[in-house]
């Protein structure tokens, strides 16, 4: 029971990190210099207000200088890190695999909200993954061979659908971000990650913006970013692909 409280309260510590990199990223500043501040006030954030979770409670999502409001989000993240350490605990045990791949969903925490803000993907994030991970593999349960064949079919698939999509609708699909973002996850993953990837991320994809553009009363011109489709992919498969994909065939045997 230690464990998991422990790799818990450590999650949390390491979202708020994460909002750091949300925030600072795209800017092209640095994550490390200057401490925690305000975004509204510049007021350095002191240490008893910077703990995850229930400073914003206390504080009721305000700055305590400038009592500007605090984005929900912050706490969010830090939620998301911390169930994340212990999902993944249960998963791979306290394992290098488990370390691994830890870090690996705390970076795609970190590409699923920048791009919902920005609409970007930072190349630092995809291409330093895909070197990485490469690094790691025998530290993974994917083969080198199962790893370059997922990055060519993620990469090069999904290259073959913009394309595709552009010469029929003669308009621009999804971005060379994702392309690098979906060969990341190839090396990680493998093929049948990729695979299964793709089809979580085009099923709620297409669930998720037909409902967010029919709320908002606006047409399919309107971009929606696809990297965090692609993360929520990807984070199933790593979670519950194998179970599922057992499910699914052996129900068809089945049928």
């Amino acid at each position: 029971m230690i464990l998991p409280v422990g790799a818990f309260i450590l999650g949390l510590f390491l979202g708020s990190f994460l909002n750091v990199c949300i925030h600072r990223i795209p800017a092209s500043e640095s994550v490390v210099w200057p401490g925690s501040h305000c975004p509204a006030c510049r007021t350095p954030i002191r240490a008893w207000d910077n703990i995850p979770l229930l400073s914003y409670l206390v504080l009721r999502g305000r700055c305590r200088q400038c009592q500007a409001r605090i984005s929900p989000r912050y706490p969010l993240v830090e939620l998301i890190s911390g169930l994340l350490a212990v999902g993944l605990l249960y998963r791979f045990g306290p394992t290098w695999g488990y370390l691994i791949y830890y870090a690996w969903s705390l970076a795609l925490v970190v590409i699923t909200f920048i791009d919902l803000d920005h609409q970007i993907i930072p190349d630092r994030l995809s291409l330093g993954g895909i070197v990485v991970g490469l690094v790691l593999l025998p530290w993974l349960p994917v083969t080198y061979q199962e790893a370059l064949i997922g990055l060519a079919l993620g990469a090069g698939g999904l290259i073959a659908i913009i394309y595709g999509y552009k010469v029929l609708t003669g308009k621009e699909g999804m971005g060379g971000g994702d392309v690098k973002l979906l060969g990341m996850i190839g090396v990680f993953l493998g093929w049948q990650g990729v695979v299964f990837t793709i089809f979580v991320a085009s099923l709620v994809g297409s669930v998720v913006g037909v409902t967010w553009l029919a709320a908002q009363k606006k047409d399919m011109q309107n971009p929606i970013p696809f990297g965090p489709f692609l993360s929520l992919g990807a984070l199933v498969y790593l979670y519950w692909g194998q179970d599922i994909i057992d499910w699914y065939f052996g129900f068809m045997a089945w049928g």
